[in-house]
C-alpha cells in the first residue's frame, strides 16, 4: 500500500474501525461538566449538541486557554460561552482531506456529518493511528514480497 492510498482512506473506514460512539453536552451546561464528561470518557473534547442540532465542539485545549489562563470559574462559565465552531468533514472525506483541515485551522477534532446528522467525531491521534496501521500493513506485506511469501 502506497503513502498516496493511506491518506486516500475515506473517514468512514476510521469510524468503522474505531466505532462511532459520541459524547455531547447541551450548550448551557458548565465548563465543569463538559471537563468532567472528558475525564471520565477518557477523550480530549465533546460535541455541543442542542438536540440533534451541532452547535460547537469543546476541548481540552478550549479549557485552558479561555478558562483556566483567563481566571475564569468553570463551575460558573457556560459551555456556549467557549465553544468552537464546528468545522465538519463528511464519511467520504479522506485522512488527507481532515489533516490539511485540522493543520490549516490549528484543530484537533473534527464532527463527521451524514447530511445534518452527526455521525462520529475523529481526532487527530485517530488519523495518525490509521496511519501507522496502514504502514504496518505496508510493511508486512513488503517483507512477505521480498521473502517470497506473497507474489504480486
Amino acid at each position: 500500500m502506497e503513502e498516496s492510498i493511506m491518506i486516500a482512506a475515506s473517514i468512514n473506514e476510521i469510524l468503522a474501525q474505531k466505532g462511532a460512539q459520541l459524547w455531547a453536552i447541551p450548550p448551557h451546561a458548565t465548563v465543569l461538566e463538559a471537563i468532567q464528561l472528558m475525564a471520565d470518557r477518557n477523550i480530549g473534547a465533546v460535541l455541543v449538541m442542542d438536540g440533534e442540532s451541532l452547535i460547537g465542539v469543546v476541548s481540552e485545549r478550549d479549557y485552558t486557554r479561555k478558562i483556566v489562563l483567563k481566571g475564569k470559574s468553570s463551575r460558573d462559565t457556560q459551555v456556549n460561552e467557549i465553544l468552537v465552531s464546528p468545522l465538519v468533514v463528511r464519511r467520504t472525506d479522506t485522512v488527507e482531506d481532515c489533516m490539511k483541515l485540522m493543520t490549516s485551522h490549528r484543530v484537533r477534532h473534527l464532527p463527521v456529518v451524514d447530511g445534518d446528522r452527526v455521525i462520529g467525531l475523529v481526532s487527530i491521534g485517530d488519523l495518525v493511528n490509521w496511519i501507522i496501521g496502514a504502514q504496518d500493513v505496508t510493511i508486512s506485506q513488503l517483507e512477505g514480497y521480498i521473502s517470497g511469501h506473497i507474489s504480486v
